[in-house]
């Protein structure tokens, strides 16, 4: 089975370890997710913390394997709390570990509900810590054709100067 390579994944994509590492070093930041062009609400909650192993067939009857993360967000209000400190996130996920066996390179993918609305699937951008809080853009997590994916990226990889332009020798 080809097993897709968590190492190439973008800059709105990070792993769990990317995550955790940023949020070791700020543990006393206030941690807010974006999502949908606004932040979590203060009383946020960290309902749920899975693990997955997963094997499938792709469009192109392709087998794909891969390791999946998915950390659901509950966005309420609650009282008068505040945004949840990046230590009691990262103690979240200390605590999970000891229960769950979580790859630091899986995939990563954030569900996201306030209750009320379905549940969304976000990927996340790396942490920024600005104006004292650690930030995480969450994006959401689109479909994709991962044959024509493969396609593209050797497509990318083969062409050094972009769009061809006519010439035997690339960039010379």
């Amino acid at each position: 089975m080809n097993a897709i390579d968590n190492s190439k994944m973008q800059a709105n994509d990070i792993s769990l370890g990317d995550l955790m590492s940023i949020l070791s070093s700020a543990k006393d930041s206030p941690l807010v997710f974006y999502y949908d062009g606004q932040p979590v609400k203060p009383g946020y909650h960290v309902t749920e913390v899975k693990a997955g192993q997963f094997s499938a067939l792709d469009c192109g009857a392709n087998p794909e394997a891969w390791a999946e993360i998915f950390i659901q967000l509950w966005d309420i209000e609650e009282g008068d709390r505040t945004h949840m400190p990046a230590g009691k996130f990262h103690a979240i996920i200390h605590k999970v570990t000891e229960h769950v066996k979580l790859d630091d390179t899986a995939k990563l993918t954030f569900e996201v509900s306030d209750g009320v609305r379905p549940m969304q699937l976000y990927c996340a951008a790396m942490p920024v810590l600005r104006a004292g809080a650690v930030h995480v853009e969450l994006s959401p997590r689109p479909a994709s054709c991962k044959p024509r994916d493969r396609w593209l990226a050797e497509q990318e990889a083969s062409s050094c100067c972009g769009p061809s332009t006519g010439k035997s020798a690339c960039c010379g």
